[in-house]
């Protein structure tokens, strides 16, 4: 962040040394401009014959010298104008982003040789999502990452060798890649190419959080209490930051489980943060994870991230899967946030705990209170949700860390 702090302090001082520029310049033209017209005053009033003196004639020839003052006054500023004009389209031509070609590299061990003949190589399919494919690459150092393989736009769109779009997304990438959070997944390079991006991640061995509930449900890992609330706190720090300490503020826009990484102590990392707001053909109505808003009136905001945070934590408390059939069902309301709202103003939300993981009394109180919680965030208007600068005492109370 100091980085980015200093190039913006840099970018603010060229600017401002332009507009001096630019000032003092047209403060020349225009002092260069009056002492040629006083020239030419004294020199016609030299000129004039001793006839000249009746008061018309006088008169006469003053309006003159005023026109032609006013006239080299305005030849002067408009000539001035028009050249700051030109200095001002080409500073910002050259300020303009290049696009850039082959590896953009922010991590010391990654080469532009190795990640490039990684990625000439057949790699190991990790997953597919609407947007893409993420792929497990060893680079010739031994080093293991992550790589997924975005596809912007459709292929028929013309847009997509559009140079401003492709300039567009990359500068947004320049600006994920500065991103530094412990609960934020670093991108490390991008490569473009001619119809698509490369992200390059460290890779994560255990996977996203929908693995572990898959495994969980199949009863092939056991993940107690405590961790759950571990990764719900890390989950929502995560969102405080780019809420709350980026800026310009920086949205999530597709926060689900398979977008949750964990490492290997099992503590959260959130990826892919703000590409969905690059990727026209995401499609997050199918996720389960979206807010009411995203789909009424297509308006995105961060209280939007927060009802996906809220179905997150709805799952670690129940262990269940928002597309469950169960949840189409009338009983259960026709979704599990309206499922745990009805249990909890019931009085009967400990039904909704997954059986797995009640046990000590003091434990249940926690998952309790966290179920409120859930019931808050997954509010059908925004105004009501709280924010995550809000929730991360809220959930840190609920246990010590």
């Amino acid at each position: 962040m100091t980085l980015v702090f200093v190039c913006g302090f840099v970018a603010s001082m060229e600017k401002r040394s332009c507009t001096l520029s630019l000032l003092l310049l047209l403060l020349l033209c225009f002092h260069l401009t009056t002492v040629q017209c006083e020239g030419r005053l004294i020199r016609h009033l030299s000129s004039l014959p001793p006839s000249l003196s009746t008061p018309q004639e006088f008169k006469i020839g003053f309006k003159r010298i005023i026109l032609s003052i006013a006239l080299g006054i305005l030849t002067g500023l408009i000539g001035a104008i028009l050249f700051a004009l030109l200095i001002k389209f080409a500073v910002q031509y050259m300020n303009q982003t290049p696009i850039l070609k082959g590896p953009v590299i922010f991590s010391p061990k990654i080469s532009a040789k190795t990640l490039q003949s990684a990625l000439s190589t057949e790699n190991q399919l990790l997953g597919s999502s609407s947007n893409g494919k993420y792929y497990k690459t060893v680079l010739d150092n031994g080093l293991t990452v992550a790589v997924k393989v975005l596809e912007p736009f459709d292929n028929g769109s013309p847009e997509r060798h559009s140079k401003s779009v492709k300039r567009r997304i990359q500068q947004e990438l320049e600006i994920l890649a500065s991103l530094r959070h412990r609960h934020l997944m670093s991108l490390r390079a991008y490569v473009r190419e001619s119809d698509r991006f490369s992200l390059v991640y460290d890779y994560m061995p255990t996977g996203s959080l929908e693995d572990a509930m898959n495994r969980v449900r199949g009863n092939q890992l056991q993940l107690g209490w405590d961790v759950r609330l571990r990764i719900a706190v890390g989950v929502i720090k995560g969102l405080q930051y780019l809420h709350f300490t980026c800026i310009p503020q920086i949205l999530h826009y597709n926060l689900k489980p398979t977008n949750v990484m964990l490492d290997a102590e099992l503590e959260p990392r959130l990826a892919d943060c703000g590409l969905a707001k690059l990727m026209p053909n995401i499609d997050r109505a199918t996720s389960g994870y979206g807010a009411p808003e995203c789909f009424e009136n297509c308006r995105y905001t961060d209280k939007s991230d927060i009802f996906s945070f809220g179905m997150i934590l709805g799952v670690l408390l129940t262990g269940r899967d928002p597309t469950d059939p169960f949840f189409g069902e009338a009983a259960s309301g026709g979704s599990l946030g309206q499922w745990l709202r009805h249990l909890q103003q019931a009085g009967e939300a400990r039904e909704a705990l997954d059986k797995s993981i009640v046990g000590e009394e003091v434990e249940e109180d926690e998952m309790l209170m966290a179920v409120r919680i859930a019931v808050v965030c997954l509010s059908d208007l925004p105004a009501d949700r709280p924010s995550s600068d809000e929730l991360v005492p809220m959930l840190t109370q609920l246990h010590s860390f």
